[in-house]
């Protein structure tokens, strides 16, 4: 693939996943094995309140093709087929979810040194359409995204984001949500290695003329362990701490609350994944 401006998903996402990735709610236990084969198989269990659910998912790459099935509790099979490169610097993604035939999706992504181009459409008699481009390079980018729906006839979003990308900084701006909401952000990372780094966005809906400022930030307390804090102006905080407990085996500890309401009780999540 071609070192150009990347997708449009990529648009602010380096803040979202500071703000976001990794704080959970639940208890969550996953482990991953390699055969000899190729094949890579990971188990999960996830437990929500009172409610328990599983997956197995298993994946094998062979050249330029990468096959993904995963099977979970609710006997729901979901079938990834990604193909790279069938056409120079092109990537093609198939997924379906059995028994639910409708929810097939055909997605195709062209990438060039100045722009990118991504087209999925669902496979059944009255598909929606996803269309995004960006234009620019690996520094800057402009882009825009639109879903159309033709049973109807209707957009069902239209999006659009700018970003700036600097080797320890990323600034970007996105208006979203059919113009109604317009989103702000950026991220610096203050060491070599990228683990430490503080974030700020914030977020206006004109519809309510409602305003979230969210900051955070994630800290490198040694070659091992990672502490991610996040508060917002409507007084939510949350703290994850990540250890790496064996080589690439990671136990991560969360927890949200209102400090607003401190009589409600705090969220709290541990996920374990075990890899070889």
């Amino acid at each position: 693939m071609s070192k150009g401006p990347g997708l449009f998903s990529d648009i602010g996402k380096k803040a979202k996943d500071l703000l976001t990735k990794d704080y959970i709610s639940d208890q969550k236990l996953s482990i991953s094995t390699y055969s000899d084969t190729g094949v890579a198989l990971t188990s999960t269990t996830v437990k929500k309140g009172g409610l328990s659910t599983g997956d197995v998912a298993a994946q094998y790459k062979y050249k330029n093709t990468l096959i993904d099935v995963k099977v979970d509790t609710g006997s729901n099979i979901l079938t990834t087929l990604t193909l790279t490169d069938i056409v120079p610097s092109t990537k093609t993604i198939a997924s379906m979810k059995f028994p639910d035939y409708s929810s097939g999706k055909l997605e195709a992504q062209y990438f060039h040194h100045h722009a990118t181009v991504t087209t999925a459409v669902a496979l059944k008699q009255s598909p929606a359409v996803d269309l995004s481009i960006t234009l620019g390079t690996p520094t800057f980018a402009l882009g825009a995204e639109a879903g159309y729906e033709t049973a109807t006839g209707k957009l069902t979003k239209y999006t659009a984001g700018i970003s700036v990308t600097k080797p320890d900084s990323c600034a970007a701006i996105i208006l979203g949500d059919k113009g109604d909401t317009i989103k702000a952000s950026y991220i610096h990372h203050l060491d070599a290695l990228k683990r430490t780094a503080a974030v700020g966005e914030i977020t206006r809906r004109f519809s309510t003329n409602e305003n979230t400022f969210t900051v955070g930030g994630s800290y490198a307390v040694d070659n091992l362990t990672i502490l991610k804090l996040k508060l917002n102006n409507h007084g939510n905080l949350g703290a994850l701490l990540q250890h790496e407990v064996i080589p690439k085996s990671l136990l991560t500890i969360s927890s949200e609350f209102d400090t607003k309401a401190l009589d409600k009780t705090p969220r709290f999540g541990v996920a374990l994944a075990l890899k070889p």
